[in-house]
């Protein structure tokens, strides 16, 4: 009898680029991703624009597939729309200020198809502008210390790093980057999506919170490379874009911390949020202090909501280090500086 061997289906995967009012960045980078992504297919994810941006798509890529949102709800919101109805066994959450590279899909879908335990998993990330330093948005591979402040391998606060190749291995992390997130679709329906109320900031961090509780594991694999702006849809200095990046750090800290540590994580986080509102004095940046204060208003009006969202087991831990003290303390800028007790 002769066995025919069976051809294996290669996994289908969707890029899906989340677009606001971003006409200037699809010109840019569309046709880029478009050239370099064959296997893939290609979709533009509006999120209610109000510019030009679905016409130009229409019109110059007809092979790019679009969902239209209704509203704009944000990152967290406008791909938990959008991929409703995109099916796909591996979803490319990309930033529509993004550059790709050749092959840069390849290697992580390999990897993930390798080890089906990984749920997420992020390129090396790099400055579009300055291309051989690491991009502030994720690096290469996103950690958090004892207080629930991001940091990554090729970034500590906002210290970046030039890329010398130390760190092309490999390795598993806290977080992936929400501007180049690959995501299996079965783990990221399992946990629910991101987190609605989030809007924007600190999403990505909690999905994979939530994931890495359900015993996933996220990696970044930097045999992929990108290369981001940042800033694309809220600017760097924006007030609202550090409202949000402080509601909702507290907000994931408050639904995630082990209820041994909770109060104490977060009383001693809103210590320090105050000694950085200080610090928006020296740097002129007053108007932020107001962003912090409104922050920390709003985040208590979240609490009775938040607290029907924590997980049933708290299998994840903090690490017993704080990244504020080694970086303002111990002079450590750089991610190989620190000890194991970070991981």
């Amino acid at each position: 009898m002769v066995v025919v061997a069976q051809k294996m289906e290669a996994p289908k995967v969707a890029v899906v680029i989340l677009n606001y009012n971003g006409l200037h960045w699809l010109k840019t980078f569309l046709e880029g991703v478009i050239l370099k992504s064959k296997k893939a297919e290609i979709y533009v994810a509006d999120n209610a624009s109000t510019d030009q941006s679905l016409d130009y798509v229409k019109q110059h890529f007809p092979s790019v597939k679009i969902v239209e949102n209704k509203d704009n709800t944000g990152y967290a919101g406008g791909y938990n729309n959008a991929l409703q109805h995109i099916c796909a066994d591996y979803y490319i959450l990309l930033n529509s200020d993004v550059e790709v590279t050749d092959n840069w899909i390849s290697p992580i879908i390999e990897q993930m198809e390798k080890d089906k335990s990984i749920a997420a998993c992020q390129p090396k990330i790099k400055k579009y502008d300055e291309r051989t330093y690491f991009e502030y948005a994720g690096a290469c591979g996103g950690f958090i210390d004892k207080y629930g402040y991001p940091y990554c391998r090729g970034r500590i606060f906002d210290n970046l790093e030039e890329d010398k190749g130390q760190y092309d291995n490999p390795i598993e992390v806290f977080w992936a980057s929400g501007a180049c997130l690959f995501i299996r679709s079965s783990a990221f329906y399992e946990v629910g999506g991101f987190d609605w109320d989030f809007f924007a900031h600190m999403e990505e961090i909690d999905l994979c919170w939530k994931l890495k509780n359900k015993g996933y594991k996220i990696m970044c694999i930097p045999q992929s490379t990108v290369y981001h702006v940042g800033g694309g849809t809220l600017k760097n200095g924006s007030y609202f874009k550090t409202y949000l990046n402080y509601r909702n750090n507290l907000l994931m800290l408050y639904k995630n911390l082990e209820p041994k540590n909770r109060f104490k994580i977060l009383f001693t986080r809103m210590l320090l949020d105050g000694i950085s509102s200080a610090k928006m004095i020296l740097d002129k940046k007053p108007h932020h202090i107001f962003a912090i204060l409104k922050a920390h208003i709003h985040y208590y009006t979240f609490l009775k909501k938040f607290r029907k969202k924590r997980p049933k087991e708290y299998k994840t831990s903090l690490p017993q280090k704080s990244i504020v003290f080694s970086y303002f303390f111990g002079k450590k800028k750089e991610f190989n500086q620190l000890n194991s007790d970070f991981s």
